[in-house]
């Protein structure tokens, strides 16, 4: 048999330590909340664009002959969306209307122009020059915009009197985005 004391006791206890764990609980659980907040995140893409020119090669000139006509290409990366346009400059002689090659003190005439028909020079909007403009279409390689530069060196007076050897003269490309 079991003594009231006993009971007493064993209920005390019993209560007891209901009591401490429901603390422990409560003090615990009152520690173990959340918070939130947001965490902005945010880029700025800018526009970007490279140009990559290939050579102009005439070939061989024979004064009297008749007048070349040769093309190359540029090659134009822009972010996607961004508007751009391509100049020249008049290069090492003469002027955007009447650009030369050199080799030391001679020069020989020729020209770049934006079309086929060879009607509108290639320069940098000056001198009744034309620009080239565009939209970016991105900057992978297979994003990339042609630009066809349409050569003309004409079998001038000026030029037929020129000695044989090679000519050369270098255009700055620049793309404006």
């Amino acid at each position: 048999m079991v003594s009231l004391k006993g009971r007493r006791d064993f209920r005390a206890r019993l209560l007891a330590g209901g009591l401490a764990a429901g603390l422990l609980t409560a003090s615990h659980g009152s520690a173990a909340g959340t918070a939130e907040a947001a965490l902005a995140v945010s880029v700025t893409v800018s526009a970007t664009c490279s140009v990559a020119a290939n050579p102009l090669l005439f070939g061989s000139y024979f004064p009297g002959g008749g007048s070349l006509n040769a093309n190359t290409t540029l090659l134009v990366r822009c972010s996607r969306g961004a508007p751009f346009t391509v100049a020249m400059d008049a290069g090492g002689g003469g002027s955007l209307l009447a650009r030369l090659m050199t080799l030391g003190a001679s020069s020989l005439q020729y020209n770049l122009y934006t079309t086929a028909a060879r009607t509108s020079v290639w320069g940098d909007g000056t001198a009744g020059s034309a620009l080239v403009t565009g939209t970016g279409k991105g900057l992978a390689n297979n994003e990339a915009i042609t630009e066809t530069v349409f050569g003309e060196l004409p079998d001038s007076a000026a030029n037929q009197l020129l000695a044989p050897g090679t000519y050369s003269d270098t255009i700055r490309v620049t793309v404006s985005y």
